[in-house]
C-alpha cells in the first residue's frame, strides 16, 4: 500500500506550496516545517503541478464568470436606456437601444456556447487541398483523358470561389 504524502497531509500545505512555487530553498522549507527534504522534493514533482493546474482552471472559470457578469450588466444598462428612450418618445434612440441590447444578447449567447458562429471556409486554398489535388492528378497521369477531365473539373471548383 502506497504511503500518503507528508506534505499533502500537513496542516500548512498552502504555505508550503507557496514556498515551493516561489522557488525557496527546499532545505530551508524542510527545516521550517519539519518535513524531510525528499518528501518536499517528491511533492513538488508529483503533486504541485496538479494543484497549480487546478488553481489555473479555477482562475479561468473566475475570469469567465466576471466577463459574463460584465456583459449581463451591459445588457441591463442597454435595456434600461431603451426603456427611457421609449418613454420619452425618442424612437431613434430607442432603436439604437434595441440594437445594443441585441448585441449584448448575442455576445452572451456566444460566450455561453448557445450560439454557433458561422464562417466561410475556402478549402480550395488550403495546403491540404493543394496537396490532394496534386496527388490525384499524378495518380491519373497514365490516363490522359481522365486526367484532362479531372483537371477541368478541379479548375471549375477552384475557379468557383463559392459562387
Amino acid at each position: 500500500m502506497a504511503r500518503k504524502c507528508k506534505v499533502c497531509e500537513h496542516s500548512k500545505l498552502d504555505e508550503i506550496n507557496k514556498s515551493l512555487i516561489e522557488c525557496q530553498n527546499i532545505s530551508e522549507i524542510s527545516r521550517d516545517y519539519d518535513i524531510p527534504w525528499n518528501s518536499l522534493d517528491k511533492h513538488k514533482r508529483n503533486h504541485l503541478p496538479a494543484a497549480l493546474s487546478q488553481a489555473r482552471q479555477a482562475g479561468e472559470v473566475s475570469r469567465a464568470d466576471t466577463l459574463l457578469e460584465q456583459v449581463k450588466q451591459l445588457q441591463d444598462k442597454a435595456c434600461s436606456l431603451l426603456d427611457k428612450a421609449e418613454s420619452a418618445g425618442d424612437m431613434k434612440t430607442a432603436l439604437q437601444g434595441v440594437r445594443e441590447a441585441r448585441s449584448c444578447i448575442e455576445l452572451l449567447a456566444k460566450l455561453q456556447g448557445e450560439l454557433q458562429q458561422e464562417g466561410t471556409i475556402n478549402v480550395t486554398i488550403s495546403p491540404e487541398w493543394m496537396e490532394l489535388r496534386t496527388v490525384i492528378l499524378q495518380a491519373v497521369e497514365p490516363f490522359p483523358d481522365a486526367r484532362q477531365a479531372i483537371a477541368e473539373a478541379i479548375e471549375g471548383v477552384d475557379g468557383n470561389d463559392g459562387k
